[in-house]
């Protein structure tokens, strides 16, 4: 299946550079890797630039204007530029195994999102990752990570425990998320009358939902470690209860797609 992998990332070129190379190296390549850019400063464009020279892979720079957190406008101008019919979505901040684009695409279906989780690196591990630049994953025993479980590649268990009906929008991560771009665009895609941190992800998959496209719980499979940061928006929470309207509007109106979405980009 030929697929986008999607990199959202804002000001992190070094965290960035460790995601790009373990793109670089899967099993299964994406067709192509787009850089869903919220604003970043030149640092980030130099480093896709110098990426870019030895990528076997065409790499895009989906790049806009820095005016607070935009992550459906980035996402949204990231889709719009994909090529190819099955979009992967990480976060610029999460490596991947090197099996990450398989497991993706060996459940996909159409009809379905699937939906991955996340080892967490702790803070020393990931300093340690950019001192030495180069990253050796963790070991199950050892103290450097935490949800261990995540890093147990099991395909055949993942098989077993993939589907679900039933839909738990906040606890939705985009940082580990496929789908076919045939069902993003059944929804206008992401919603960008959020315009600050949080919700946008339930939002998003909620009108999945409502359009009848399902979970899939990618477990032992799909694996990313996330590197320790401290987050983009200090008060994250108060951030998210600030959309929590537009996520209920959805649910309460059984909304399919947004009036502000994908089709500006048409």
């Amino acid at each position: 299946m030929n697929c986008s992998l999607i990199i959202c990332t804002f000001d992190w070129p070094e965290a960035l550079e460790h995601v790009l190379k373990s793109a670089k190296y899967q099993s299964v390549l994406p067709n192509e890797i787009i850089i869903a850019d919220d604003g970043s400063d030149i640092r980030t464009k130099k480093m896709i630039d110098d990426f870019k020279k030895n990528s076997e892979v065409k790499v895009i720079h989906s790049w806009q204007k820095n005016l607070g957190c935009r992550i459906p406008h980035s996402r949204n101008r990231a889709i719009s530029k994909s090529k190819y019919d099955y979009i992967i979505m990480i976060d610029g901040d999460t490596i991947l195994h090197k099996d990450f684009v398989k497991d993706h695409i060996r459940i996909a279906k159409k009809g379905f999102y699937t939906q991955g989780s996340r080892v967490l690196l702790q803070s020393k591990y990931t300093k340690n990752i950019f001192k030495s630049n180069f990253f050796l994953k963790p070991s199950f025993f050892s103290k450097n990570s935490k949800n261990k479980f995540n890093m147990l590649r099991l395909p055949l268990l993942s098989l077993l425990i993939g589907k679900f009906k039933d839909q738990d929008v906040r606890r939705v991560r985009g940082c580990n998320f496929s789908i076919h771009k045939e069902d993003i665009y059944k929804v206008n895609g992401f919603n960008e009358e959020i315009t600050s941190w949080g919700r946008e992800d339930s939002e998003f998959v909620q009108r999945l939902f409502n359009a009848g496209v399902y979970k899939q719980h990618l477990k032992f499979s799909g694996i990313q470690y996330h590197l320790f940061h401290k987050e983009r928006i200090l008060n994250s929470k108060e951030s998210a209860d600030a959309n929590n309207h537009i996520l209920e509007h959805a649910i309460e109106n059984n909304l399919i797609r947004c009036n502000k979405g994908l089709d500006s980009y048409n």
